[in-house]
């Protein structure tokens, strides 16, 4: 047969990506924020980055090399695909500014060996390794993961003006956006403290705050705290086509819709629920994790019908977990979840084969 004649297996036309120009598309997405944050927190931040990359990368190389028999050349190629630089870059993103520098070093070992390569390395971990690493090491340290000191030199955000001589909320020393306003909501049933409460959370809704979220001059872990920097790099990824608007857009929305709801249903002001759930966007990680972690190609679904489903549910997890969780923030557990049942949506969402009968 004349190989004209041959139908070989889709796709039929190669759309110029490869592994390596994505992954490093993805770490030149993710520059913007590093950069926002070593001028927000100081210099520590870039060693932290680079101890990160620097693990990563090299104990990737060990376990290529060690645990698959390649030879060095081929080690050093796989492990310099720009993979391990991500997932490095993305637990320091994932840790506060002052943590000490062996927390990079062993998430990114933790990473890299324990939810990358013993699965089979790249594209086949059922788990995002960075946020996999985020969840270890709160576990194992959860003092040193959520120890907020205050922002490097002048640079105080709108939050650091909001403090309580009864001890109600540390906003200066340690507390993020979401852990004031979670601190704030808590004592809304106590008579005591429902005027302080209330005239917190009309603080954390003005527009000093906001503008302080949207440019990053606020607490947090290094790579949340500025949504336009991160909406920079998420921008390029969407025009170059390495992310699609689906799981983002349903993530992010599902979360504000939710919000705006349950500031209805208790009896709140429309415009205070629109506030509440546009301060539940900025604040924390939701655009960190719904552009560059719940993307991940090999830990979401495949279908656009599955991704969609994707982003709501870890949209409905994120808002369960900040409204009556024991931690602020939601983000990083919603996406771990939704990464365990991505096999089980492709499975229902893939599309049926022409011809096929249900």
């Amino acid at each position: 047969m004349s190989p004209n004649f041959i139908v070989s297996s889709s796709p039929h036309f190669h759309s110029g990506n490869n592994i390596k120009r994505i992954m490093y598309l993805v770490v030149i997405a993710l520059l913007p924020a590093l950069g926002g944050a070593i001028i927000f927190f100081g210099m520590k931040v870039l060693w932290l980055s680079l101890i990160g990359i620097f693990t990563a990368v090299i104990v990737e190389l060990l376990s290529i090399k060690i645990g698959f028999g390649k030879t060095w050349k081929e080690s050093l190629s796989r492990s310099f695909d720009g993979s391990a630089i991500i997932t490095g870059l993305l637990i320091v993103y994932n840790i506060p500014p002052n943590a000490p520098f062996w927390i990079p070093i062993i998430g990114s070992a933790f990473a890299i060996i324990v939810v990358k390569q013993l699965f089979g390395g790249l594209g086949n971990n059922f788990l995002n390794p960075a946020l996999a690493a985020r969840a270890f090491l709160m576990a194992s340290w959860p003092s040193l993961m959520t120890d907020f000191s205050p922002l490097a030199g002048n640079m105080r955000g709108a939050i650091s003006g909001i403090t309580n001589p009864n001890g109600l909320i540390d906003a200066v020393s340690s507390a993020t956006p979401l852990n004031v306003l979670k601190s704030a909501t808590r004592y809304l049933s106590d008579p005591s403290m429902h005027n302080k409460a209330v005239e917190t959370i009309n603080k954390l809704y003005s527009p000093e705050v906001f503008k302080s979220l949207f440019i990053g001059n606020i607490g947090g872990v290094i790579g949340e705290t500025s949504a336009l920097l991160l909406l920079l790099g998420a921008i390029m990824l969407l025009i170059t086509g390495i992310i699609k608007l689906r799981i983002p857009m349903s993530y992010i929305l599902t979360v504000f819709l939710l919000i705006l709801l349950k500031e209805i249903f208790s009896g709140g002001e429309l415009i205070i629920g629109l506030k509440a759930g546009l301060f539940h966007i900025l604040a924390g990680g939701l655009i960190l994790g719904a552009f560059f972690m719940a993307t991940d190609y090999a830990t979401c679904p495949i279908t656009p019908v599955g991704q969609i489903i994707f982003g709501i549910g870890a949209g409905i997890l994120t808002f369960l977990i900040r409204m009556w969780g024991g931690f602020p923030e939601g983000v990083s557990y919603s996406i771990l979840l939704m990464n365990i049942f991505t096999p089980l949506i492709n499975r229902f969402t893939k599309p049926r084969i022409l011809g096929e009968k249900k």
